[in-house]
């Protein structure tokens, strides 16, 4: 029997802890690659819910693997399923809207409505309509960072226009407040909200609406995971251990809401000197890369901390407009790509 047929006849009696299947058949084993010099390449793909399980079914099969004779290394590469499904009767998709996606961090002040503007632009620069909802209603910093204070107007009395900047439909609780209002309300209030800009918004056609929430796991969180169909959440975090602790809090809330976790981006990963170019690690290094290796979820993006991104977001002009070939916008733009690719079978 070739080594490739005894590999095989080795995966056939896995099997996969959720429907019995082998894992081959079951299609959580793909990409299986067999390289003459007993080299073996594997993909295991398992639902964002079930990553333990999944961790510990790839240590099986590796232990197994290698018990072969013939088999030199074994190289198999853990990987979460994109496809969200609805866990209620309330969760539905959002009419017209392909994909939305929440933008979350366990901590405030770690630049994620940073990255959500930048991400949003780098993806209708490439072609797609794009929307941002800021979700954050006691703290919201949309029209700061897209540089617009117009005030929402409706047509029909009974939906809201978004606020276009920069090709991007916004809406935001900054558009209908006076600038440094508090909004002084209890969670139910701030819940309705929510849904109002959620449903009351006249988005019309969009690729992507990217959801921006406040720091947390709050009513808000939860009001949003269970009313709309979510095709993923994306954490961002700071390299540093206080700001990973709370990221593994909002990483766990989707998991338990059952909301795919499409990856982690690393903000502030590390200081590049405006001067000399040199990199300083402030925030240490690395945190954010070793906790999803650890979990089993793939790190996204690392932006530095940079000068010009500060001054791009102090000035209304997100960094993908003001300086397009920076190395900062190029990992913005790799991270669309990444996105796009990461949701394209749904």
């Amino acid at each position: 029997m070739t080594l490739d047929a005894q590999i095989r006849q080795a995966l056939k009696m896995v099997k996969d802890p959720f429907t019995q299947k082998d894992i081959l058949s079951s299609g959580i084993a793909q990409g299986l690659k067999v390289v003459e010099n007993g080299k073996i390449f594997l993909v295991l793909e398992v639902d964002t819910m079930y990553l333990q399980k999944g961790k510990e079914l790839k240590d099986s099969i590796e232990a197994r693997l290698k018990g072969i004779d013939g088999v030199r290394e074994v190289n198999i590469a853990l990987t979460a399923s994109r496809k969200p499904q609805a866990q209620n009767s309330n969760q539905k998709p959002l009419p017209h809207v392909k994909h939305c996606v929440a933008i979350a961090s366990g901590k405030g002040g770690v630049g994620k409505s940073t990255v959500t503007v930048n991400l949003a632009c780098a993806l209708q620069q490439k072609g797609l309509a794009i929307g941002i909802l800021d979700a954050d209603v006691y703290g919201p910093s949309l029209p700061r960072l897209l540089g617009t204070s117009q005030k929402p107007t409706s047509e029909d009395g009974k939906t809201m226009s978004p606020i276009i900047a920069y090709g991007i439909k916004s809406m935001s609780m900054g558009y209908m407040l006076k600038e440094g209002a508090p909004a002084i309300w209890r969670g139910p209030m701030a819940q309705q909200a929510l849904q109002q800009m959620l449903h009351q918004t006249n988005w019309g056609e969009l690729d992507f609406l990217l959801i921006d929430l406040p720091p947390g796991t709050g009513d808000i969180h939860l009001s949003l995971a269970q009313s709309v169909l979510l095709s993923g959440a994306i954490i961002v975090s700071t390299p540093q251990d206080l700001a990973l602790i709370d990221a593994r809090r909002g990483l766990d809330m989707f998991l338990k809401v059952k909301v795919p976790v499409l990856g982690l981006v690393e903000n502030m990963s590390y200081f590049m000197c405006p001067h000399c170019s040199g990199r300083s690690d402030i925030f240490d290094t690395g945190g954010v890369r070793a906790e999803a290796e650890k979990i089993g979820l793939p790190l996204l993006a690392e932006i530095p901390l940079h000068m010009d991104i500060r001054e791009a977001s102090e000035k209304g002009t997100p960094l993908i407009h003001r300086n397009p070939d920076s190395p900062e916008s190029l990992i913005c733009n790799q991270l669309a790509s990444v996105l796009i690719n990461t949701l394209a079978s749904q």
